[in-house]
């Protein structure tokens, strides 16, 4: 698998689980109906994980703008690269948009609520304030890229060979669980996009599809998502810069 294949199928999964678990929750009619914030927070991390677990032998599974912008200002990540993955990622989400409406189709449908059907494909604030919903979206998108600064930087010794502990198997556990903690400690403000294509991408198909009913796609907020989760992932390259290798 190509590192561009890997990170459009890895964010295709992301997508097609995390959508999901917002459709199941919010849409009429679904066995999941209703369960709650606890379990869209649950949902989008195991999206994480699996997106992340496929793509990272071949990409090493950014599957966000936000991380792959990041991981290249803090010198981690070729600049060479940078547009090429973030094409990746845009088409991924955009594909894994498509399927959960394909896989959702008659419960969208059911909902009489517009509001809720452009939830699942995309965020909004819970009290709309741009600048307010930008700060949120950069504060926990430089908890994301910091971290996951860590996550893939230290290296570590096995039968007297050092490798580099990148975003495996092992390593997408605690990528999982640090979305998850995200989710339940910053998500409320703006639902967490922290991730410009998992936003934009599904927001488009949103626009694009004949859904029933539906409302306009919000496209006056739609920057925030997008710029905060840069800004924020590039904040987190500078402070890495700055003090990650002296605590490495």
């Amino acid at each position: 698998m190509t590192p561009f294949l890997a990170e459009f199928v890895g964010t295709m999964l992301l997508i097609l689980l995390g959508d999901g678990v917002v459709a199941n929750v919010v849409l009429s009619k679904t066995k999941g109906n209703n369960s709650g914030w606890i379990v869209i927070a649950f949902g989008w991390a195991m999206a994480v994980y699996t997106g992340v677990f496929v793509a990272s032998p071949y990409s090493g599974a950014h599957l966000n703008p936000a991380v792959t912008l990041g991981l290249a200002a803090a010198g981690t990540f070729g600049w060479n690269l940078v547009p090429s993955y973030i094409l990746a990622q845009l088409g991924g989400a955009m594909l894994g948009a498509f399927l959960v409406w394909a896989a959702y189709r008659q419960h969208f449908s059911e909902t009489d609520s517009a509001d809720a059907k452009l939830a699942v494909f995309c965020t909004g604030p819970a009290i709309r304030s741009p600048l307010n919903n930008l700060l949120t979206e950069i504060i926990a998108t430089f908890v994301l890229v910091f971290a996951v600064l860590y996550i893939a930087g230290p290296t570590i010794k096995l039968n007297e060979a050092e490798g580099k502990m990148g975003l495996g198997a092992i390593g997408a556990l605690p990528v999982a669980f640090l979305v998850l903690g995200i989710g339940l400690s910053l998500g409320g403000p703006t639902g967490y996009a922290i991730n410009p294509a998992r936003d934009l991408g599904p927001r488009i198909v949103h626009f694009m599809l004949p859904i029933s009913n539906k409302r306009d796609s919000d496209w006056p907020y739609a920057w925030v998502p997008v710029v905060g989760p840069v800004i924020g992932g590039l904040w987190a390259a500078l402070l890495f810069k700055i003090i990650g290798t002296k605590l490495l």
